[in-house]
């Protein structure tokens, strides 16, 4: 990804103020270099102090393409020389207020006597003085935008910088994320349908239709080699349950190398599926849990049912780099106070407690066929969980809740889940989740990441409703 950075002053006071520059450009280096070691390409435009070098620095990040523009607000500037470059670049804009100290030694300032002097270490503490006139400017002309406070050494305004960082490196991710849709709805779930021309518009993603005669294809011209490669794998990745019958493991394991080659012929970050069919299509359908599940621990998330929506929520928290597991609701325990969330289809094996266990099920529920499926719990501690709703208007939002994945009994079912507490109860929270209005889907990462999605939302310029 890449970032613009830029600094403001006043021209005037450089010949005023010795040093003054010198020290402010200082400044400027030190938080480029910070940025750029969370692995951000810097593109640096350096010190713009008049109207002229607002338009080269504008030209710039025009040519570099990047993706987010941190403005280091470095001493008063006039806005004349910032408006410029944020309408022709047209990218969202962070306005970094960071003085160079948490406070100004005042009794070594006074001491100084010369009032000159005195003006010039002032003028190098004055950060806060264009943020105003800044922000009313952007409001005046549509410029999205958004403020960082604080000092240098403060490590809280890292946290929100580095914030910054991952959510325009996740816009961008999702910008480039090809989603296949594979199947069709589940027949009848009328929330997971789906305006992908909405989603398109919002997250930039592409969706590419891929057909099951394609994955039907493919499987048939896999070779006995990559069969046994892809078993060797099974029993590296998963902890498989002696009941899984060799002839499950190969059935599972040949549509998985399928998948695979589905997967890198279409160029996907993610995909959401389903179908339902006779004969070797039947054969296909309830044999990919296995392979889906290593292709979403691979970072590329799929998820089933058809559930597009659920897709884009899995990819968002994947890139975060919190995982995203297929998830929906299973039960309520109202005397230890959790709610129980899982799913029959393809998990997050980068977030689990302990080994994942391929097991085989002699039914899926509510869909045809038997077959191999997977037990896994999400790692005890904090979670978060995701949805991407579409509301009835169209338009599309986050809904985002933080809580905790708790030890306790699971259901030994074949299937993902685990038990989550919530600071609000297991009821108020079942209450202001589902009416929300999400689909009943979910993806569930791992960590407290809802100040990274709201900044997300706020790149994206969509609503986000935080549940807790």
């Amino acid at each position: 990804m890449k970032a613009g950075i830029f600094s403001i002053g006043l021209d005037t006071y450089w010949d005023q103020f010795d040093g003054l520059l010198d020290n402010l450009n200082g400044y400027h280096a030190e938080i480029r270099d910070r940025i750029a070691g969370m692995g951000v390409d810097m593109v640096d435009a350096g010190m713009v102090d008049n109207v002229g070098k607002a338009a080269a620095a504008a030209d710039l990040f025009k040519k570099e393409d990047v993706e987010i523009i941190f403005l280091f607000i470095s001493t008063y500037a006039l806005s004349s020389t910032v408006l410029p470059v944020v309408q022709k670049v047209k990218v969202p804009v962070v306005m970094l207020n960071l003085q160079p100290v948490a406070q100004l030694d005042y009794a070594k300032f006074n001491a100084i006597g010369d009032r000159g002097v005195m003006t010039g270490v002032w003028l190098e503490h004055c950060q806060s003085c264009s943020v105003p006139e800044l922000a009313c400017v952007f409001n005046r002309a549509g410029i999205d935008y958004h403020i960082v406070t604080g000092y240098l050494q403060e490590e809280e305004s890292w946290t929100e910088i580095r914030e910054w960082v991952d959510a325009a490196r996740v816009a961008a991710g999702m910008r480039t994320n090809r989603v296949g849709i594979l199947g069709h709805y589940y027949c009848g779930m009328l929330d997971v349908y789906t305006d992908i021309t909405q989603q398109a518009s919002v997250f930039g993603s592409h969706f590419e239709i891929v057909e099951m005669c394609e994955l039907y294809s493919l499987r048939n011209k896999v070779s006995g080699d990559e069969v046994a490669e892809k078993m060797i794998e099974f029993h590296e990745r998963f902890d498989v349950s002696a009941e899984c019958e060799e002839a499950e493991l190969e059935r599972a394991a040949k549509t998985s190398v399928a998948l695979d080659k589905l997967i890198a012929k279409h160029d996907l970050g993610s995909m959401a599926y389903y179908y339902e069919g006779s004969g070797e299509y039947e054969n296909i359908v309830t044999s990919v849990i296995a392979g889906n599940t290593l292709l979403t621990g691979r970072n590329i998330p799929v998820a089933g049912e058809c559930e597009i929506k659920n897709a884009m929520a899995m990819k968002i928290m994947d890139l975060f780099g919190a995982g995203g597991s297929f998830s929906e609701f299973y039960l309520s325990d109202y005397v230890d106070d959790v709610v129980y969330l899982g799913h029959d289809g393809p998990a997050h094996m980068a977030i689990a407690e302990g080994r994942v266990g391929l097991v085989p099920l002699s039914v899926y529920h509510g869909k045809p066929g038997k077959g191999l499926s997977i037990q896994m719990t999400v790692k005890h501690g904090p979670v978060t969980i995701l949805s991407v709703v579409q509301r009835g208007d169209g338009s599309v939002c986050l809904q985002v809740a933080e809580g905790e994945s708790v030890p306790g009994p699971i259901l030994q079912i074949g299937n993902t889940n685990s038990r989550y507490k919530f600071s609000i109860g297991a009821k108020q929270f079942m209450n202001d989740w589902s009416t929300g209005g999400p689909a009943h889907h979910c993806a569930i990462g791992v960590g407290h990441i809802g100040d990274k999605l709201e900044k997300l939302v706020a790149l994206l310029g969509i609503e986000v409703n935080r549940v807790c």
